[in-house]
């Protein structure tokens, strides 16, 4: 369990130090080279951090309280809907209410209808949290 995560916060050092010397030495081959780097970050932590969060998180959720490793995945299931679905609304808000500003900014009339817009994005999160909240009153 220990040299999952050993390996994941080598892969993070790595990219960072190797991101600091391409992004000081400032040449465009470097860019080049930054983007793949990132790439291979991408490819190597993600299935590393996934590796780990099937692994280690059940037994660390056992171990605070849970009474057994059924409970402890229906608790990181709550965590992770509410999360991801937070996550999800944030970025959807962010994109709607800036194109909502540059829509209203040309005609003040669409203001209604971006609020509309700028709420079903919102929706999102709610929807996250209603699973959470079955998820949680099943255990």
């Amino acid at each position: 369990m220990e040299k999952v995560l050993i390996l994941s916060s080598l892969i993070v050092l790595f990219t960072i130090a190797t991101g600091f010397y391409l992004v000081y030495k400032g040449t465009e081959a470097n860019k080049k080279k930054l983007k793949k780097v990132m790439k291979v970050n991408l490819f190597a932590f993600i299935p590393t951090i996934a590796f780990a969060l099937v692994t280690v998180i059940p037994q660390a959720v056992t171990a605070a309280g849970a009474s057994d490793s059924a409970s402890g995945m229906g608790f990181l299931g709550a965590a992770l809907s509410t999360g991801l679905a937070a996550l999800g609304a944030g970025i959807a808000v962010g994109s709607v209410g800036s194109s909502a500003i540059g829509a209203v900014s040309e005609d003040p009339s669409f203001l209604g209808k971006t609020l509309i817009f700028i709420g079903l994005a919102e929706g999102i999160a709610i929807y996250g949290l209603i699973i959470s909240i079955i998820i949680l009153g099943r255990l």
